[in-house]
């Protein structure tokens, strides 16, 4: 039987890990502070902020949520980006994406002192990455990195394969998987045959956003998969075909009328050796090591402000 990679029992480790470095923080004068930035009216957005704001919560760390108007354009965000910047209070900053289409998107990202991106986005914690140097890492791929550690899945000298090359999940995913000594393929749309680069691999990784993609002739009895991918569905054909050996995820959809998916088929699942769940993989990890992000932000410009 394949072995189900909980990301919750994983998060919940980690979470639990921060409480006493937060109580240290607050011991020296504060609690780590997170400053989260939504701009415009998109509900997948408003949800996971609310999400992000209840994880500080519970942890004890201090939030505050700005809410621009979905007029707001380029250059007032960057306004309120150099004010947080400046404050001593808060140690991360989060920008939800996507923003209002006049914002210029990048700019606002680059805006974001990079000791306080806690997504990991800023070029000068993305080049610490490739250097190896430690840093703010981005969170999903750092996630993933957690779930195999929690159990003792090998990566050093294994194959890994990356399906999707994205700055926020494929790249780093790679860099990441390469840092811990495997051997690493990215695969992306000009692959020539991506099932095949993908049955060779120990590890596999699917980040694409594509429900389904990941089909059984991508995977071998020893292949440990990794769902990223997070699709809402809604479309019965597709859900039919997704779900067409799995008839209580069937019945699910047809009583709700949408279902969220990942990238990697349900008939997968009884060929590998272990999988991620979705949802219960990979996702809550994400928000996971954004606390941890926050924490590690708060500890540094501690230290810095001692040495100085």
């Amino acid at each position: 039987m394949p072995v189900v990679l909980d990301g919750k029992k994983v998060r919940d480790a980690i979470l639990a890990s921060l409480e006493p470095r937060i109580r240290k923080l607050k011991a020296k004068g504060r609690a780590p502070g997170l400053a989260v930035v939504l701009a415009g009216n998109n509900a997948a957005s408003e949800i996971y902020v609310r999400s992000k704001i209840k994880a500080c919560e519970d942890l004890g760390i201090y939030s505050e949520k700005h809410l621009p108007l979905d007029t707001v354009d380029t250059e007032e965000m960057l306004f309120l980006i150099q004010s947080l910047n400046q404050r001593p209070d808060i140690d991360g900053i989060l920008v939800q994406l996507p923003l209002p289409p006049q914002v210029n998107t990048q700019r606002v990202l680059m805006a974001v002192a990079a000791e306080k991106d806690v997504d990991g986005f800023h070029p000068m914690n993305v080049g610490h990455l490739v250097a190896g140097r430690d840093g703010l890492r981005a969170c999903t791929p750092s996630g993933v990195m957690e779930i195999l550690a929690h159990y003792r899945i090998p990566v050093s000298g294994k194959h890994a394969v990356v399906i999707g090359r994205s700055d926020i999940v494929g790249k780093p995913m790679a860099l990441l998987l390469l840092h811990a000594n495997a051997t690493v393929t990215i695969c992306h749309s000009k692959t020539a045959n991506v099932a095949e680069e993908c049955r060779r691999a120990d590890i596999v990784v699917a980040a694409m956003g594509k429900p389904g993609f990941v089909t059984p002739d991508f995977v071998s009895p020893r292949s440990v998969v990794i769902d990223v991918g997070t699709s809402h569905l809604t479309d019965p054909a597709v859900a039919a075909a997704l779900f067409a050996n799995a008839p209580e995820k069937m019945d699910s959809f047809r009583e709700k009328g949408k279902a969220v998916v990942g990238d990697v088929h349900p008939d997968v699942y009884p060929r590998c050796a272990a999988y991620t769940p979705v949802p219960g993989g990979v996702g809550p990890l994400t928000i996971a090591m954004l606390m941890s992000n926050t924490v590690l932000a708060a500890e540094r410009r501690l230290q810095a402000y001692q040495l100085n």
